[in-house]
């Protein structure tokens, strides 16, 4: 969010005014632009809460105006400004009692980065609030136009949850005779069905969503029990926030013919006689649903008319239309019967056709371009030529919505460079072009199914002597410019995204690859790979594990599986059935971030752990004693656990030898060797 280009309306009791000057200068040096006022009173500040205000900051003292006495004035007139106490201290006590009295935050006077930083936060989730509030009282006000249309609607509208009524509106109580919304609490909507239909209205109301067609005729009973014709449509809802079905019932008349009429006319373009806008996107709802659930695919043409702006001021309205029209029929001649044609837009036409791949499509729409082009239109009596754009998508069993697929055909249309010409939408290409646009999830996607992710070793050194060189696993992502994108921001939206568990297969097929290779050249090479939090979930993956590392030939406990702690308490449930799994294929099993729970033994308790990688931050600062101790006792207790222990980012000589003498039995950092694209370190070194 760009604070930056927003004015900040800020208040600040701060007795001298050259201070506040300052705290003024401090947010507009840092690019905020600022509206201030200084309070002097308690009756100033009474009358400046009659604004609205963004922010107020607080000295620790003022004989203007107790700083304790502006919070409760601010809490009493229910204005929501965030607060920020600038203390005289840094005691925890005083920032307690400063949250307690209501501010959002505390801070030693004197901290302007950190108080520049602090605003920034506070204004940021002041906007949201905001932003939240409006969107609630729009919801509300959207609700009771909602509520309105429900009451008059000449419809007959229902709200029914687990096949009870919830609501009714004034036309459902009349078509069934009720008097008043009462008489409905409570009352299955399968009673005011006739008694040879019930059944059948079951089966409609249990599986209408996965049925094509949504409606059903049946006999309605009124409350005198007579009972009329009826037609019922049902679809998904939500009132009051609670999820239901919408139930619309139409009384049926003599003139079915009539009525079947007027539904395919409200379907149509009344220019060109195709399917209209609206029933087209129905028509792609469906499709999508089709592809997959039934797995049939299905191709959407998005046929744009060029020159359509300067035919129109050639030609006028009346001609264009005529046009149009012309080009409705060539379309309906090119096209097969089962193809569902409409006019989209003003100079837009789409044809979705079953069963057939954009590539299969092609063909067709080829014939179309070089027909269309060669084709003359006349236009009362003058004769008129056009070219079509068009832009080609599928639908198929990864079709995420059908207004993507629209979005993906019309972004083809868009990017053709001549007229007359058409483009299928090509996935890898798109893929690029989003990656190359800063794109983050699609250069991980990129990255998957081009094999391009890089994997760096860093080594994993014994101090106590080992048979094996161990290396830990890390994978690194290029942009399409080269950059290295920072672990953290990738592998963060791969998580949210979805994906974790597919890189986390790549990383273990490529290392299981990398690996053999290695240990073909005689070799004892061990490598640690981490497992995300998806995996740790994912109750395919010991049987796919299983497969992998035979197909390779190579024995299991040449893998070490790491987790982290956090995860492995997030999902101890999961974690303990897949680390004796993991056991069970000989492999062996690694902590890390080891030792930031409140109780990191009790987690141990329940995984048969091999190796255990302590947090980072027990090796910063192992020149203060107390820092030693606390790693020397956590070491400690795991080595009378005979766990393995590991002790990341060593960076300097100076705390090998406190790592000795704490017992450590591996050591990692960047003192030892960087992660490096090869296996290359060399362990002897070590001995």
């Amino acid at each position: 969010m760009a604070i930056e280009k927003k004015t900040i309306r800020l208040l600040i009791l701060e007795d001298s005014q050259n201070e506040a000057e300052r705290l003024v200068s401090l947010f507009r040096n840092a690019g905020n632009a600022t509206r201030v006022h200084r309070l002097i009173s308690a009756d100033d500040l009474l009358e400046a809460l009659k604004q609205n205000w963004d922010l107020l900051i607080c000295s620790p003292v003022s004989d203007c105006l107790d700083p304790h006495e502006a919070l409760s004035s601010i809490r009493k007139q229910g204005k929501d400004i965030p607060v920020i106490m600038l203390l005289a201290d840094n005691e925890p006590d005083s920032v307690t009692e400063a949250l307690m009295l209501g501010a959002q935050d505390a801070l030693p006077q004197g901290e302007d980065e950190r108080l520049v930083l602090v605003a920034r936060r506070e204004l940021v989730n002041l906007e949201e609030r905001r932003a939240r509030r409006a969107a609630e009282v729009a919801l509300r006000e959207a609700e009771k136009r909602c509520q309105l249309l429900l009451d008059s609607s000449v419809d007959a509208i229902a709200y029914v949850h687990d096949g009870m009524h919830i609501y009714a509106n004034r036309a459902y109580l009349e078509l069934f005779g009720f008097d008043d919304a009462e008489e409905l609490e409570g009352l299955p909507m399968i009673d005011l069905i006739g008694a040879s239909d019930q059944s059948t209205f079951k089966d409609f109301l249990k599986n209408h969503q996965q049925m094509d067609n949504h409606e059903l005729g049946c006999a309605g009973v009124r409350t005198d029990d007579t009972s009329f014709p009826a037609r019922i449509t049902l679809s998904p809802a939500a009132y009051d926030g609670e999820p239901c079905i919408q139930v619309v019932i139409r009384a049926e008349t003599g003139n079915a013919e009539l009525e079947e009429k007027l539904r395919e006319i409200s379907s149509l373009d009344l220019v060109t006689g195709l399917y209209n806008r609206s029933h087209f996107l129905e028509l792609m709802d469906n499709a999508a649903h089709r592809a997959v659930h039934d797995e049939q695919p299905a191709s959407l043409a998005y046929i744009r008319v060029d020159r359509y702006a300067s035919l129109l001021a050639d030609m006028g309205l009346g001609a264009i239309d005529l046009l149009l029209t012309d080009l409705a029929g060539l379309l309906r001649a090119h096209f097969p019967q089962d193809a569902q044609l409409a006019r989209f837009g003003d100079d837009v036409f789409a044809v979705l056709q079953t069963g057939l791949s954009p590539q299969q499509q092609r063909p067709l729409l080829e014939a179309l371009l070089k027909k269309a082009e060669g084709h003359l239109f006349d236009i009362n009596g003058r004769t008129a030529q056009t070219t079509l754009s068009i832009g080609v998508a599928g639908l198929n069993e990864t079709t995420p919505k059908a207004g993507e697929v629209i979005d993906r055909a019309q972004r083809c249309a868009d990017q053709l460079d001549e007229p007359g010409t058409l483009k299928l939408f090509d996935p890898a290409q798109e893929l690029a072009a989003a990656a190359s646009r800063g794109s983050v999830v699609a250069m991980v996607q990129q990255a998957l199914e081009q094999n391009s992710f890089r994997l760096l070793f860093q080594p994993v050194i014994s101090l106590r002597g080992d048979e094996y060189e161990h290396y830990e696993v890390l994978l690194r992502l290029l942009s399409p410019s080269g950059q290295e994108v920072p672990p953290g921001e990738f592998l963060a939206v791969a998580r949210d995204s979805g994906m974790g568990e597919k890189i986390d297969r790549w990383v273990i097929l490529s290392s299981i690859k990398l690996l053999a290779d290695h240990r073909s050249k005689g070799h004892a090479t061990r490598l640690f790979v981490h497992l995300s939090s998806a995996s740790l979930q994912d109750p395919t993956l010991l049987p796919w594990l299983s497969v992998a590392l035979k197909a390779a030939r190579l024995p299991s406990d040449a893998l070490v599986f790491q987790f982290s702690e956090p995860d492995a308490i997030t999902y101890l449930k999961q974690v303990k059935a897949l680390t004796h799994g993991l056991k069970d294929l000989h492999c062996h099993i690694a902590i890390s971030q080891f030792g930031c729970a409140l109780n990191p033994f009790n987690t141990l308790r329940h995984l048969p752990v091999d190796f255990v990688k302590v947090d980072g931050s027990f090796t910063k600062d192992l020149t203060d004693p107390a820092n030693q101790e606390a790693l020397k006792t956590m070491l400690a207790s795991l080595h009378s656990q005979a766990k393995l222990t590991i002790v990341p980012f060593v960076e300097s000589a100076s705390v090998l030898a406190t790592l000795w003498q704490a017992g450590t039995n591996y050591i990692q950092g960047y003192y030892l060797q960087g992660p490096s694209q090869s296996m290359d370190y060399n362990f002897s070194s070590d001995d």
